[in-house]
């Protein structure tokens, strides 16, 4: 269904609703949709009202041309505008990659309105001035790529990235059905996105960290070694948090090892 929001229109796919019931919120990865969290939605044991959100730019989200609309202080405000229209009651919310970094912008600004996270192979911005300013470079070549090649070009190119090689295991029927939900979205929204919320412009929250009280659950994969190190820090971080990695996973866990996924997701909900 299609939210009106004051700016935009965010589309949201609701895959079970219970009455009186806590809300979780799940943010999907750059090229995703709402789509890919179908299996997990599906998976969620207890009384939850699961809502998989397409960001701006992905999925049957508006794909505006403006880039400012793209920020990470206009996603936060796009998100609890959202979850406002849902709930007044504090809500669990669960990010993948670039919808951990949108979970985790969020979570800093108004740690009030999280009851619990959950973070996947996500990061909290680049600390480092110089690993900042050559992300930022990368992000700008990904949109110009993007907006110069065919969406089937960049969706080639994107998924044969070494961040995705443990996922050359798939069968091709699967390798197949995840380049067909990618093609779903749109190159204005892809683009922008990177250059508004692309991790280098992202703000560094590194220290606002602190202010995320609510139990957090950081899931990385055994063979992203890069993510699982970034997670150790951000572990160190955090008031109350757990980092767990999943064997035999990659970048996307909840793709590659859906069923150690699930099982840790319904475990971390069953302590409320």
């Amino acid at each position: 269904m299609l939210v009106k929001l004051s700016k935009i229109n965010l589309n949201v796919e609701i895959s079970r609703s219970a009455s009186d019931s806590d809300y979780i919120f799940f943010l999907h990865g750059f090229t995703g949709s709402s789509c890919n969290w179908d299996v997990i939605t599906e998976s969620i044991k207890g009384n939850f009202t699961t809502i998989a959100v397409d960001l701006i730019g992905h999925g049957k989200s508006d794909s505006p041309s403006q880039v400012q609309l793209y920020d990470t202080d206009s996603i936060v405000e796009q998100l609890n505008e959202l979850f406002n229209h849902f709930s007044d009651k504090q809500i669990f919310l669960i990010g993948y990659s670039m919808g951990g970094r949108a979970a985790i912008s969020y979570a800093a600004k108004y740690p009030q309105k999280i009851k619990g996270l959950i973070l996947e192979g996500s990061s909290a911005g680049i600390e480092d001035e110089k690993m900042r300013s050559e992300r930022i470079a990368d992000d700008k070549s990904f949109a110009d790529f993007i907006e110069s090649h065919s969406l089937i070009e960049f969706v080639d190119y994107w998924m044969n990235l070494d961040l995705f090689n443990t996922q050359r295991r798939f069968s091709n029927e699967k390798r197949n059905q995840i380049r067909k939900e990618k093609l779903q979205n749109n190159k204005t929204g892809l683009a922008n996105m990177l250059r508004g919320f692309g991790t280098g412009q992202m703000p560094r929250l590194q220290k606002e960290i602190k202010k995320i009280l609510p139990k957090t659950l950081l899931i990385t994969g055994e063979l992203d070694t890069k993510f699982t190190q970034i997670n150790s820090e951000l572990l160190k971080l955090f008031p109350s948090a757990k980092h767990i990695v999943i064997k035999n996973a990659g970048h996307n866990t909840h793709l590659e090892e859906p069923k150690e996924f699930i099982r840790l997701v319904n475990h971390f909900l069953n302590k409320f």
